[in-house]
C-alpha cells in the first residue's frame, strides 16, 4: 500500500511514532519526548538533567547525540518501513547547561527506497542552535506495524 494522500501518510506516521516509543525503553528513561511527527519529519525535546553533566559541569554530548538520534530515527522510520542508521556525524556548536530544554527537528533531505539523508538541528529554550547531525538511513526488510501499509514516497 503506498500514500494515497498526505493525511493517510500522517496518520501512518503517527501511529508508527506511538508504537515505536512504547517500545522505545532508551529514549524514555532518558526523558525524551516526542513532540511533533510528520512523514520524514520529528520534533523531539530533553530537559537537562544534573545526572547528564560532565566534568566540566555542561551536558556530556552523548546526551545531546542520544536526542539528535531518536528524533533521526523516527523521521526515518515515518513510512511504516524498518529503517537503521548507516551513519551519523554531529557538530557541538554551544556549550549545553543544566535544566536547559533541548528540542531536536529532524528533516528528510533525501530518500530513495533504500537510503535516505536527514539533517537534524538541535536547539535550546532559547531558539540557540547547539548541535546539528546529519544522518545517512537504511531500509531494511519490515514494518514497524506489518499489515498498516507505507507511505513511501518512491512507491
Amino acid at each position: 500500500m503506498t500514500e494515497r494522500s498526505g493525511v493517510d501518510a500522517i496518520a501512518i506516521a503517527r501511529t508508527v511514532a506511538e508504537t515505536m516509543y512504547r517500545k522505545d525503553i532508551a529514549s524514555q528513561s532518558a526523558g525524551i519526548t516526542l513532540k511533533e511527527i510528520g512523514p520524514g519529519h520529528a520534533v523531539m525535546s530533553l530537559r537537562i538533567t544534573d545526572m547528564m553533566l560532565n566534568t566540566h559541569g555542561i551536558c556530556h554530548g552523548g546526551y545531546i547525540f542520544m536526542l539528535a538520534d531518536s528524533a533521526f530515527a523516527y523521521a526515518c522510520n515515518s513510512y511504516n518501513q524498518n529503517t537503521v542508521a548507516a551513519a551519523g556525524q554531529i557538530n557541538f556548536l554551544k556549550a549545553v547547561q543544566p535544566d536547559d530544554l533541548l528540542t531536536a527537528t529532524a528533516k528528510e533531505i533525501s530518500k530513495t527506497r533504500r537510503t535516505g539523508l536527514y539533517d537534524v538541528t538541535v536547539t535550546n529554550q532559547h531558539g540557540e542552535m547547539v548541535a546539528c547531525l546529519r544522518g545517512n538511513s537504511h531500509t531494511i526488510k519490515g514494518q514497524i506495524l506489518p499489515g498498516l501499509g507505507t507511505s513511501d514516497a518512491d512507491g
